[in-house]
């Protein structure tokens, strides 16, 4: 079953010297429990692929459909209410507010789709202790370290269940063994019903996952 869906996706940007083409006339399909890898050169748009799926920036044409609904129609505020509940992004900054403690932050994403504050702080809490921050969930991001506030923006990603969670470089600032425990949520039972789209520079995290692609020219290349 299709989750996510781009057809005919092509952005250009405004420049002084004229218009910049970033996506070319792309597709790209996800079915649910996918684990897809995107990798590329620095430049070649994989960041703006990203953003155009997740809603978070508009194609200049095309069409992305997450579950049934299509993105590029919904205005601002439908558009929130969607990703809130059917979209889980990591971006490569963590992106933390600084009042937070690693368990409030978390706990927020399901308590804006709903749940009660109780509810939201105990799975916030069971995420985090299989993200291995069991020690770590009452400190504000001033006293974690780089990787595990990147490990706590993944539980927030993940804390309502998605559809689709899109990653941009979500191990870069993880020692080998944490980015396996983080890459191994993919593979948790809890969320196999759930996309992923990583995007990263690790031949070895490409590898793990089902499908690769390469971003080249504005369009996506299957590999292997």
């Amino acid at each position: 079953m299709s989750i996510l869906s781009a057809v005919g996706i092509s952005k250009c940007y405004e420049s002084a010297a004229g218009d910049i083409s970033v996506l070319n006339n792309l597709d790209f399909e996800l079915n649910a429990g996918d684990r897809v890898a995107i990798v590329g050169a620095s430049g070649a748009g994989k960041s703006t692929l990203l953003n155009v799926l997740g809603g978070l920036d508009r194609a200049s044409s095309g069409q992305v459909l997450l579950g049934d609904k299509d993105l590029m129609s919904l205005d601002e505020n439908a558009l929130c209410r969607w990703r809130n509940q059917n979209l889980g992004f990591v971006f490569q900054f963590h992106h933390l507010m600084p009042e937070f403690s690693a368990l409030e932050a978390v706990a927020m994403p399901a308590q804006i789709a709903g749940q009660t504050r109780q509810e939201a702080l105990t799975a916030a809490e069971d995420l985090l202790v299989r993200l291995g921050l069991s020690d770590r969930l009452h400190h504000r991001p001033s006293r974690l370290s780089g990787g595990e506030k990147q490990r706590v923006a993944i539980g927030r990603a993940l804390i309502n269940k998605p559809l689709c969670l899109l990653m941009d470089e979500p191990t870069g600032n993880l020692d080998p063994k944490t980015a396996e425990s983080v890459m191994a949520l993919m593979r948790d039972r809890v969320f196999e019903g759930t996309g992923f789209v990583i995007v990263t520079h690790d031949p070895v995290i490409a590898a793990s996952t089902d499908r690769q692609y390469e971003l080249s020219n504005g369009r996506l290349i299957e590999h292997g």
